[in-house]
């Protein structure tokens, strides 16, 4: 059995810094933003899928029981592809005809993760033990995400393909004048390329503006079919192919070559799935966790060729007015870390030209991504046509 898959309403919670809710109650206003966009009630989803801090019981909390279809995973970081993955394969099996994928994240906390407590409390007095691979890591510095995700990867591509600090702070600056132009924004003043050459290093060659910047959010996407979608308040969004991919070695610090992982595969089978060529696409949301990563995202789906991203970048292709607009909504340096749920949000919206200033004329046909390294996940959608 095999459906077809459409988008019928998105939406996001509150979003700010140490906000007053619960994980639940972020959930619950992602949620009921994403019925009130689609025009519909509780009653009408039959599958939820959840990662990262979702409560198992999240059926009832909502009042969406019984349910037809469920899934929920433990992974912690960039997942809300592996969420929409397995909600668009629920609709396309026909284990349930509408199905939310949900994302929460808060800005860390000491003692809510092994990460955030390190993150919000400063590392721990004295040696930290730790055992299995991160033995070979966590002495050295390389725990965390800014250290084994982007410093890593952001010197390994610095001297493979001779990119500069410049190449990143012009990236940094593209990405603001998409943020300028979203009243979501939480960062929409000017920035310069002074600016950014001026943030203090995360982890080298790593900047404080090459990160996403932590807050406290839920987001929710309705997955269902184009039948169904074509009967809520909004134009339906049909989902043209996705693809989820993972590499061997799910310890993304002990990568032989980070130049070379999971997000490759994930776009070779992206492309392969689907008629479309890149040269189609008429805006892109590329996970930017950590800003080497959507260089990845540009050379690996075809955008420019490998070590190209800084020239294709500098060139003005990703900038307003660009050939491929991409991070429209300013990404999750400016918006906040959703770990990917912004840039299926966002193509969605662009799709439907509910962008304002910063619509791109005539969009057709998007592309999102999410994760790097270990694990990645893509999907391309299009207009209803």
């Amino acid at each position: 059995m095999q459906h077809r898959v459409a988008v019928a309403g998105v939406g996001y919670s509150e979003t700010g810094r140490m906000l007053p809710f619960s994980d639940d109650q972020l959930v619950t206003q992602a949620v009921t933003a994403a019925l009130d966009d689609a025009g519909l009630k509780r009653g009408d989803i039959d599958g939820i899928s959840t990662t990262g801090g979702v409560s198992m019981s999240i059926g009832s909390l909502l009042g969406i029981l019984p349910l037809n279809w469920f899934f929920t995973s433990s992974l912690y970081g960039p997942s809300f592809a592996e969420t929409a993955v397995m909600a668009m394969g629920a609709i396309a099996s026909g284990s349930c005809h509408t199905a939310l994928a949900l994302r929460v994240i808060r800005q860390p906390r000491a003692g809510d993760h092994p990460i955030a407590a390190i993150t919000a409390g400063g590392p721990a007095d004295g040696p930290t033990r730790v055992g299995g691979q991160q033995q070979w890591t966590a002495p050295f510095g390389g725990s965390l995400p800014a250290a084994f995700i982007g410093g890593l990867q952001m010197q390994r591509y610095m001297s493979e393909f001779g990119a500069t600090e410049d190449d990143f702070a012009r990236h940094a600056v593209v990405q603001r004048s998409h943020a300028m132009r979203n009243p979501e924004a939480l960062f929409s003043e000017p920035l310069d390329a002074d600016e950014y050459l001026a943030s203090r290093y995360v982890s080298k060659p790593v900047r404080l503006l090459d990160c996403d910047y932590p807050v406290d959010s839920a987001s929710a996407v309705i997955f269902t079919t184009p039948e169904r979608a074509r009967q809520c308040s909004k134009p339906a969004v049909l989902v043209d192919s996705w693809a989820m991919s993972a590499v061997a070695d799910i310890d993304m610090a002990l990568l032989d070559d980070f130049t070379s992982n999971a997000i490759g595969h994930c776009s070779e089978t992206l492309w392969s799935r689907t008629d479309l060529r890149p040269a189609d696409v008429d805006c892109a949301g590329l996970y930017d966790g950590f800003s080497i990563i959507t260089f990845e995202w540009l050379e690996a789906l075809g955008f420019c060729g490998r070590g190209e991203a800084p020239q294709f970048i500098n060139d003005g292709h990703t900038g307003p007015g660009g050939s491929l607009p991409t991070n429209t909504d300013g990404g999750a340096c400016n918006v906040g870390r959703r770990h990917g749920a912004n840039f299926c949000i966002e193509s969605v919206r662009q799709l439907r030209g509910e962008c304002g200033e910063r619509q791109v004329p005539g969009a057709e046909v998007a592309v999102w991504s999410n994760a790097t390294g270990s694990f990645a996940g893509a999907s391309i959608l299009t207009v209803d046509r």
